[in-house]
């Protein structure tokens, strides 16, 4: 080796961990109980310097780098075999500007970390659902969620950001410094390097009135057809979803429907409190509703309200699409898988993407699918390893009965580990000048565990 551990721990802050250490085998793990591999080493970075220690270890060596951050990757890409971890999980700081509204954000921290600093301000930006989701790697492939129509996606907050490119420099990026570099990582996931802090743009937050809504699967149909029409004019203030679920086994959920699957529909209003109980009121009027947990909350906790369905361990398996128009044959596709939810910890999602998100160009960003209305995932979650091959299954044909009236792309965030053939429909016209900037940046394709943008060819002189 070019470089030894040894040398690479006099380097760091933060522990190197290999295979002799204790803890192996706990800080190997990810999200993903399907993916069980094994690192030549593990770091976890203290500091920017760690990260750059880390790099250049990695680059020097010729191994393969994974960069963990709040460790959600469904395809496993927070490690690898025999390569090098980079864990910035100890990395969380976040500080509150609320004069400038801005958040500096280390690469390790997660949404509940952002949610907590920012919140105590009344400020927030847009995160995902689950709380426990790292900030860097939601950003990166674009960022929806909550307040997606009413304040862009993540990626469309991103102020600046620290990244530590392949040669192992770090580097400041922003409008003005690194161009496009900085066009790149909003929506190019992980491909450029590893950000190893981020500023956001705040808005103010601070309340919601909200909450999930249970209704009869029997009445899927009326309620997606009005969603629908619905969501196409609805005030940006509005930024909930419907889905499919299994039926927790919570309070305010009648004992009878527990286990069973129902249309859901989670709502989030973020202006006046007595408008959003008139609009969602609206979505009352459709069907009965079985169950709700509607009302004032601070936005930090609906954006957690999730967060116990989802707890490390599980086997995940997912699909995702972005949809123009959600056609009546795209919602009977919908009910007919919908009704066979696998388990209580799946989750079948259609995230509406217009509002502010259509604002910004297709060309404006790494992510392309300005034009779509919808961002929907099929997100297999379930306990037992012996379920995989029919949950699998399950979702597999869930997708493939939806994806002929979606489009060839889908977010990155959501797709599996055997999605790679469509990266280049999930850029669209950006893909041939994301490659360009890769080979810029990173020309051996040392940050290659993600989906991956290849390298460009060089043009001729």
């Amino acid at each position: 080796m070019t470089v030894t551990i040894e040398n690479l721990r006099d380097r760091v802050r933060g522990p190197v961990i290999t295979e002799t250490d204790q803890r192996y085998d706990d800080v190997r793990k990810v999200n993903n109980a399907m993916i069980d591999r094994r690192p030549w080493v593990v770091v976890q970075c203290a500091n920017a310097g760690d990260v750059m220690a880390a790099v250049d270890f990695a680059r020097a060596n010729r191994l393969d780098v994974a960069v963990r951050g709040g460790g959600h990757s469904v395809p496993g890409f927070g490690t690898c075999d025999d390569g090098v971890v980079i864990d910035l999980s100890a990395m969380r700081g976040v500080r509150v500007d609320p004069v400038r509204r801005t958040a500096r954000v280390e690469g390790g921290a997660t949404w509940g970390d952002l949610d907590a600093a920012t919140h105590a301000f009344g400020l927030a930006t847009t995160g995902g659902i689950i709380s426990t989701t790292g900030v860097g790697g939601l950003t990166l492939g674009g960022g929806i969620g909550y307040l997606s129509r009413r304040l862009g996606l993540s990626a469309d907050n991103l102020v600046s950001a620290d990244v530590v490119t392949a040669d192992g420099t770090m580097r400041l990026v922003g409008e003005d410094s690194e161009e496009d570099l900085f066009w790149a990582i909003r929506g190019g996931g992980g491909n450029f390097g590893v950000v190893t802090s981020f500023e956001f743009r705040l808005s103010p937050v601070a309340d919601i009135y909200g909450g999930p809504m249970f209704f009869d699967l029997d009445r899927a149909g009326d309620v997606l057809r009005f969603f629908r029409e619905f969501i196409a004019e609805a005030p940006e203030e509005f930024g909930g979803f419907p889905g499919f679920h299994l039926a927790p086994p919570l309070p305010f959920i009648p004992q009878n429907r527990h286990g069973l699957p129902h249309q859901l529909l989670v709502t989030c209003w973020t202006g006046d409190v007595r408008e959003g109980e008139r609009v969602i009121g609206r979505l009352r009027e459709v069907a009965p509703v079985v169950a709700e947990h509607v009302g004032v909350m601070p936005y930090p906790l609906l954006n957690s309200a999730f967060d116990a369905l989802v707890p490390p361990g599980l086997q995940h398996y997912w699909k995702a699409s972005f949809v123009r128009e959600l056609t009546d044959e795209a919602i009977e596709a919908h009910i007919t898988y919908g009704a066979r939810v696998p388990s209580v910890n799946t989750a079948v999602h259609i995230y509406p993407i217009n509002g502010a998100c259509h604002r910004v160009g297709q060309d404006e960003t790494a992510f392309a699918y300005r034009d779509a209305n919808f961002a929907s995932v099929i997100a297999g979650m379930w306990p037992d390893p012996a379920d995989n091959e029919a949950n699998i299954a399950w979702v597999r044909d869930f997708y493939a009965a939806t994806a002929p009236h979606a489009e060839p792309g889908g977010y990155i965030n959501f797709m599996a580990g055997d999605d790679q053939e469509r990266i280049k429909a999930n850029y669209r016209q950006n893909y041939e000048r994301l490659a360009a900037i890769k080979r810029s940046y990173d020309p051996d394709n040392l940050f290659h565990l993600n989906q991956n943008i290849r390298p460009g060819m060089a043009r001729a002189a």
